[in-house]
């Protein structure tokens, strides 16, 4: 699975907004100086996620974006769905819509597999649970093995 720069620096800037809930709406020039991210990429991401539902926007002086709602109820599939489409898809078709025949039969049921290991993580970990350092347990079993963290 590869992440797409537009769906980390969503992913990013959706955190900046959790971690700063009580601090009123947040200038996209405020988010993008945080976490490095190019200004004008930001604001297409962020009209995304304003169009997704996932951040509100207020203009004006005091303008700028918030979640649209609590960072426990966003999760980072959320932030991926709404930039960047479906989470797991095979030359841009979703898994339940190929077929395959002979040999490579079997095929379907990995991609199938993989789409639900890759939804079972990202849906099960809130902008909440990462701006909190607190990962489900089972996510950080995962980064336990230290061929996790290399590159065969």
């Amino acid at each position: 699975m590869r992440i797409s720069a537009r769906a980390d620096y969503a992913v990013r800037a959706a955190l900046q907004l959790a971690a700063a809930p009580d601090a009123g709406p947040l200038k996209a020039e405020t988010i993008a100086d945080a976490q490095e991210i190019p200004h004008k990429f930001l604001e297409s991401i962020l009209g995304d996620m304003r169009r997704g539902g996932l951040v509100l926007s207020q203009r004006g002086v005091n303008g700028g974006y918030r979640l649209a709602r609590p960072a426990e109820s966003i999760s980072i599939a959320d932030v991926i769905r709404v930039v960047d489409g479906p989470l797991v898809s095979v030359q841009g078709v979703r898994p339940p819509d190929l077929s395959y025949t002979g040999p490579a039969a079997s095929l379907l049921p990995l991609w199938i597999a993989l789409r639900a290991n890759v939804r079972q993580i990202l849906d099960g970990v809130s902008l909440a649970d990462v701006v909190s350092g607190g990962l489900p347990s089972d996510v950080m079993a995962l980064t336990e093995a230290p061929a996790a963290w290399t590159n065969p």
